[in-house]
């Protein structure tokens, strides 16, 4: 038994060198950090947060945060520096201007269009099926 324990530390190890705590100052700096990087996204996954990617840039980046943030940058200029970087994608909440206006406007035009298909296809089919059943004859009572 002693055995299968050592060998499931052993194979474990590794996963205790992966966590790598960050030196906060106190608990609202903690607080400010888990706040600024759940509103950056990672650069290389896409669709998760600084906060909550694995990627070996999203830690970097989460030290180059927290670098700014002993340096006495705030929220908006740790954003800013993040921008110039790596352009507005690193941001969830990207500005509203003319070249980011497909960010914010491309999701309801494409569901709008898919909702005219929809209605169009329907309205199609209910017409061929129209006009292929016999007509129906009111006058007789059952």
């Amino acid at each position: 038994m002693k055995r299968w324990v050592m060998w499931g530390l052993l194979l474990l190890s590794p996963l205790a060198l992966a966590i790598d705590p960050l030196p906060f100052r106190d608990a609202a700096e903690e607080e400010r950090f888990r706040q600024l990087t759940a509103e950056l996204r990672c650069v290389m996954c896409q669709n998760q947060s600084l906060a909550d990617s694995n990627a070996m840039i999203a830690q970097d980046l989460r030290r180059e945060v927290l670098d700014l943030m002993h340096a006495g940058k705030s929220n908006e200029e740790i954003k800013a520096f993040l921008v110039e970087r790596y352009t507005d994608f690193v941001l969830y909440n990207p500005p509203v201007r003319s070249d980011t206006l497909m960010l914010w406007l491309g999701p309801g035009v494409v569901l709008l269009a898919g909702l005219v298909a929809v209605t169009v296809i329907i309205r199609r089919r209910a017409a061929a099926l129209g006009s292929k059943l016999p007509p129906v004859d009111d006058s007789q009572e059952w």
